[in-house]
């Protein structure tokens, strides 16, 4: 059979014999059918299982019309948001609105509304009262219980109740998706479908409800923050299949919101069946006039080798959607995929990236997981890697040199993101050499976030001192290597437990580093994460401890600008800074200082850039040799800033 895209219009439908969808996809993202996209992914597994499906993209929601175009689905609607949450996608965490969007045809924005998952499942409630509708995707799958919303500053309901939908396919949708539809077509009335992991139902009567745990009512949590805090440590502990319970969280008027265990993980064998479907692998041609979808841009040359992830980064909501077992992918499969990608027209010989949530996890944290289940109490990194953890690359450096010998294939690169604290705790070198001789290019992105142990406590990230140690190592690889490649880190400002003491800290360390970087990420508190849980209460969930959160726009505005501290414009901010925190100490001539005083008289009032040239690296032939000795010994001038990358010190 030729491969085709799933219908649009019922034209398709008539040119493909389809009288009667089994369903309707509505979603929030233009149609790609790339299995980078959850909305590919569920729409193409139906289909294998025998199921019809037809999509309609980003309905307009003030048109009751758009969403019939397809007419009534004989099973039911589903709905997703997008591959983003809808409100993320829309807003940065200053509340200012994005101005493009890069799931939408020429990268337009506002062509879904905010919370699209609600609007979208409002919208066919009032056209088809009666139809199935099933909602999924990351924004159902966060917002699946009740949830802090940061941009309204509120504390929501579950989305089932919010969207009118009758059940939420959370997680990693594609074994529950069938179970549904398979039930379905059965006859079972959707009501009674109760009984699926990786779902969520409502009901008024929990009696048969078997070992479930009832989290506080949504209520009592609304009125007192703290037990939201205890309800989502009781979520956390039962994100695993093996171990976690059926959860009940009650709302006024006898109504209560049942969430099932998680599904079982994909085996390797499913894992691979998923990404071997016929996909179009390419945005719908529709969109060809508008100039494409974006998106695809970042997936198309790029291979997903693994999903969950056990880092434990508590701002990171993978935990609650993709989950901390660690599901793989088989070389076999990864390489057929990478050949497909040579043969397109496009390819220029580069692999964007081989990797998912974190690219060096290609197996289990320890054997254990896979008959008992995570530990419920314990973290496989943090703050300390387990006794138990088995680090080992030789299965993601086995993979990585089979893509390299492919024909075709001049580079392969990571982008996915490197967890340096395991790649620390694995004793064989081998992958980190080559991980520095044939995997970057001029630089290597990493996350350390913050230097403050304070804050890195809070975030769930190793102490400093490894992040200090991975840099000195990865410079050493370099000299070693004849390369000349800086680390580029991603820092963040303003998560909870970070005062402008350790604001400052990380100021001084940027100081000491002779980095400044171009960017810099304020906290955003998304859906279902622990630090977002600690913005929203001030509790850490996991202790029940008091936090430090800054919520004033001000000091925000502080604890940013402190970071790039060597931007003129942000002077008065850094000053006010200082100030506040009590160390005016960093303000004078003094190569510590971060700041000179204000000059007097006819001069500039703000503080003037170095005179001398930012280097973006050492042009002038100094060796890496060179550098890497200056990290340890003390320099008596001033520092040129870096911007971007490490300074080899």
């Amino acid at each position: 059979m030729k491969m085709t895209f799933l219908p649009i219009s019922r034209q398709d439908m008539e040119e493909q014999g389809i009288k009667q969808l089994d369903f309707v996809y509505v979603i929030g993202d233009a149609y790609v059918d790339h299995p980078s996209f959850g909305h590919a992914i569920i729409s193409r597994v139906l289909q294998a299982h025998g199921y019809s499906v037809g999509i309609i993209s980003q309905p307009d929601w003030k048109d009751e019309n758009s969403i019939t175009i397809l007419g009534r689905p004989r099973l039911g609607f589903l709905i997703s948001g997008g591959n983003m949450d809808s409100m993320v996608n829309h807003y940065y965490v200053s509340g200012r609105r994005r101005p493009n969007d890069a799931y939408t045809p020429g990268g337009e924005p506002y062509k879904r509304p905010d919370h699209a998952t609600v609007v979208y499942g409002n919208l066919i409630r009032r056209v088809y009262k009666d139809s199935p509708v099933i909602i999924g995707g990351i924004e159902a799958s966060l917002r699946r219980l009740a949830h802090y919303d940061y941009w309204s500053d509120s504390f929501k309901r579950s989305i089932l109740l919010d969207s009118q939908a009758d059940l939420i396919s959370y997680g990693m949708g594609e074994k529950s998706i069938v179970e549904i539809a398979d039930a379905l077509a059965s006859g079972i009335a959707v009501k009674d479908i109760t009984f699926i992991p990786g779902t969520v139902y409502k009901t008024k009567d929990v009696e048969g409800v078997y070992d479930g745990i009832r989290l506080p009512s949504y209520g009592a949590m609304k009125e007192e923050p703290r037990r939201y805090a205890e309800s989502f440590q009781i979520q956390y502990c039962n994100t695993d299949p093996f171990t976690g319970k059926t959860l009940i969280e009650e709302y006024p008027n006898g109504v209560y919101v049942v969430q099932n265990p998680p599904q079982p993980p994909l085996t390797t064998l499913e894992m691979d069946a998923v990404y071997d479907l016929p996909y179009m692998r390419t945005y719908h041609p529709s969109y060809e006039e508008a100039g494409g979808v974006p998106a695809i841009a970042e997936v198309k040359f790029s291979l997903v080798s693994n999903r969950g992830c056990f880092g434990g980064c508590n701002f990171c909501a993978l935990t609650f959607h993709q989950g901390r077992t660690v599901q793989v992918r088989s070389h076999e499969s990864i390489l057929k995929e990478a050949e497909l990608m040579i043969g397109d027209k496009d390819f220029k010989g580069y692999i964007h990236d081989v990797g998912g949530p974190t690219a060096n996890f290609r197996h289990p944290s320890c054997q254990k997981q896979m008959t008992q289940g995570v530990c419920k109490n314990r973290q496989c990194l943090f703050p300390e890697p387990c006794p138990n953890l088995e680090a080992n690359h030789s299965d993601y450096l086995t993979l990585l040199r089979e893509l390299r010998a492919l024909p075709g294939v001049k580079k392969v690169f990571i982008r996915s993101g490197i967890r340096f604290d395991y790649l620390m705790a694995d004793p064989d070198d081998t992958f980190f050499r080559e991980l520095v001789e044939h995997h970057v290019s001029g630089q290597l992105k990493v996350a350390p976030e913050h230097i403050s142990d304070v804050v890195l406590s809070k975030l769930g990230k190793p102490k400093k001192e490894v992040y200090e140690r991975f840099v000195k190592k990865y410079y050493k690889i370099n000299e070693q290597l004849n390369k000349k490649q800086f680390l580029v880190p991603y820092l963040m400002s303003s998560h909870p437990g970070s005062t402008l003491k350790e604001a400052i800290e990380l100021a001084e360390y940027l100081r000491d580093l002779g980095y400044m970087p171009e960017q810099v990420q304020d906290f955003y508190p998304t859906p279902s994460t622990v630090s977002t849980v600690m913005y929203y209460t001030g509790i850490d969930p996991r202790n029940g401890r008091n936090v430090y959160v800054c919520r004033n726009p001000h000091e925000k505005a502080m604890q940013r600008a402190l970071i790039q501290y060597r931007n003129p414009n942000n002077y008065d901010l850094v000053r006010e800074a200082l100030v506040k925190g009590g160390r005016e100490d960093l303000i004078g001539f003094d190569k510590k200082c971060l700041i000179k005083p204000r000059k007097m008289g006819n001069q500039s009032k703000t503080q003037k850039p170095d005179s001398g040239k930012r280097q973006r690296n050492n042009k002038k032939g100094q060796s890496i040799s060179a550098n890497l000795k200056n990290h340890n010994t003390k320099n008596t001038g001033r520092k040129k800033t870096i911007r971007n990358v490490h300074k080899k010190k």
